[in-house]
């Protein structure tokens, strides 16, 4: 006679390594945001997250709600989720470059159909690539992929993951890369084909401000502003001047002072500047000159120099230069072309 227990499935548990993969986020995620960043995953449920005492120390709280996701089983899927949300409130912690795709001469535009995307960009990398786990998050008017890489041989390494943000029927994708680029003609080949697209180009523009990257790119960063004719003001001239003053001086002086806000308003606009923190320029070039004995002129090389501006807000910190007398109005056109040539690390070189 059997047993009527032999019967019982075993309930499933979290994978180890899923569970490791979770705590790890949680370890990441601040006190302060992590109620928001719970409910926008939205795993556990409302019930779940009453349970849990958000005042708790951290490493007692991650437990708490460790314990919560081993009882609904989270899956990789789930986990990796939460890695996209995280990274979505966190973009500032990445590095992203831009690069643009273009579609062949001739080309029609294509209707654009999300769920036929994300199934055509798997499967490219997935035919190429056995170990390999793209998960996608929707946001706005963009969607997130998060692309975890492994070999024919090893299993995906979920901490070294690679993102890619796109804006459907545009050209512009942003990624940031955690690992070595050894899989980026795999992930270029699967953009371009799920997008319909022919071929993608590196631009010259990167940076940790995500929307600010966006902003330039779609120039954006005008759009408060363009209807906004008024000029703000200069401070008048103060009345506590010394008896000898020559107003001769104070007129020229308000004069100049008044060109300098007009070029600076003419070059950088009214509107708050986009965040970048560095301006690149390599230079390369060759002496010349008419002393056949000198030792540069014997140089076949190229001279090689490199000027690299860097600041928490880099064009924010140009736009204050003239105004605030350190630099001459108007600034060169190498630092106020940033966002017209949508770049910031440029190669100079000799016609």
């Amino acid at each position: 006679m059997s047993s009527s227990a032999g019967g019982k499935k075993k309930p499933k548990e979290m994978d180890e390594t899923v569970a490791e993969f979770v705590k790890r986020i949680f370890l990441k995620i601040r006190l302060d945001e992590m109620t928001t960043i719970l409910k926008t995953w939205d795993f556990l449920s409302e019930h779940q997250l009453q349970t849990v005492n958000f005042r708790q120390r951290k490493e007692s709280l991650m437990q708490d709600l460790l314990l919560l996701c081993e009882e609904k089983c989270a899956s990789l899927e789930d986990a990796a989720l939460l890695d996209i949300i995280y990274h979505q409130a966190h973009r500032h912690q990445r590095l992203w470059d831009v690069f643009k795709m273009s579609k062949e001469a001739g080309g029609d535009a294509d209707l654009f159909d999300m769920e036929e995307f994300k199934s055509s960009f798997t499967q490219i990398l997935r035919r190429a690539l056995k170990n390999v786990i793209v998960s996608f998050r929707d946001e706005e008017n963009a969607v997130w992929i998060r692309i975890a890489w492994g070999t024919h041989h090893k299993k995906p390494n979920q901490y070294k993951a690679t993102y890619v943000v796109y804006y459907p029927q545009t050209p512009y994708v942003f990624m940031s890369f955690s690992r070595l680029k050894s899989n980026f003609p795999l992930l270029v080949q699967a953009l371009t084909k799920a997008t319909k697209h022919h071929q993608m180009v590196k631009m010259d523009l990167k940076s940790r401000y995500l929307d600010s990257l966006k902003a330039i790119v779609f120039k954006q960063y005008n759009q408060v502003f363009e209807t906004h004719n008024s000029v703000t003001p200069l401070p008048e001239t103060s009345l506590w001047l010394p008896k000898n003053t020559d107003l001769r001086i104070i007129h020229e002086n308000q004069l100049e002072k008044e060109r300098i806000h007009k070029v600076t308003r003419e070059t950088f606009g009214d509107y708050p500047q986009p965040r970048l923190e560095i301006a690149q320029y390599q230079l390369e070039t060759k002496f010349k000159g008419d002393f056949s004995r000198s030792i540069l002129a014997e140089r076949e090389e190229p001279l090689r120099c490199l000027v690299k501006f860097s600041s928490p807000h880099l064009l924010e910190a140009l736009k204050s230069l003239a105004p605030a007398g350190i630099a001459d109005a108007p600034l060169s056109p190498l630092l106020t072309c940033i966002l017209s040539k949508e770049m910031n690390y440029f190669k100079i070189r000799d016609k």
